[in-house]
């Protein structure tokens, strides 16, 4: 194999995994664009619906980001681009919530108090709930001084509460989102943070096997 084609195959690689991840954000998206349920949809709860499925594609993106599986984003960058994907997540979810309660008070109230009928709702605000903790712990985690494996234990527990509860929330509701491209999107979410999950679990007991240099 000649250097050219060794040097060619990073560049593919990197083309195939950008790829394949702007396909399972921009697929969902695309299908719920041409849902029939948004005929009779109002503006405003148009936006909010697919600022949820924004935030549930950022769900994805994130244990990517911070697992090193994104090609051309270094270990700095990606922490940086984690951080800044965390605050459109926050308001993904704040326009998701804010586009319901304009719409219906009413159900949101509901919803938030944990007392809606629909098991959907629960769920999401159980994920919603998981988001707003993480996000405040990582802006004020120097103030409580928050010791690194602590906040890798409770970043991750978070991460799966949040994951799992959108994912459920996400199956639940017989909404404008396409089920085959939800239901993809669904897997691959819960396998990104599980396997973040794992790693994080492993990497510890790697470190302290390794040899301590002289």
């Amino acid at each position: 194999m000649t250097g050219i084609e060794h040097g060619k195959r990073p560049a593919i690689r990197a083309f195939l995994i950008w790829t394949a991840l702007l396909l399972v954000i921009t697929v969902p998206l695309a299908a719920a664009a041409f849902s029939p349920l948004l005929a009779w949809r109002q503006p405003v709860y148009i936006v909010a619906g697919f600022a949820g499925i924004v935030a549930f594609a950022l769900l994805l993106v994130q244990p990517l980001l911070i697992g090193g599986y994104l090609p051309g984003a270094t270990h700095v960058r990606a922490r940086r681009i984690h951080w800044a994907v965390g605050i459109l997540l926050v308001l993904a979810v704040l326009a998701h919530v804010g586009g319901l309660w304009i719409t219906s008070p009413p159900d949101v109230i509901d919803a938030l108090l944990l007392r809606s009928p629909t098991p959907f709702s629960v769920w999401g605000v159980l994920a919603m709930w998981a988001v707003f903790v993480t996000a405040l712990l990582g802006i004020f985690r120097k103030k409580l001084k928050i010791r690194p494996r602590s906040w890798r234990l409770a970043h991750i527990a978070l991460a799966l509460l949040i994951v799992l509860g959108t994912v459920i929330h996400a199956l639940l509701i017989e909404g404008t989102m396409e089920t085959m491209s939800k239901a993809v999107l669904c897997l691959l979410a819960i396998a990104a943070t599980l396997k973040i999950a794992v790693d994080f679990r492993i990497w510890p007991l790697r470190q302290a096997g390794k040899p301590k240099r002289s």
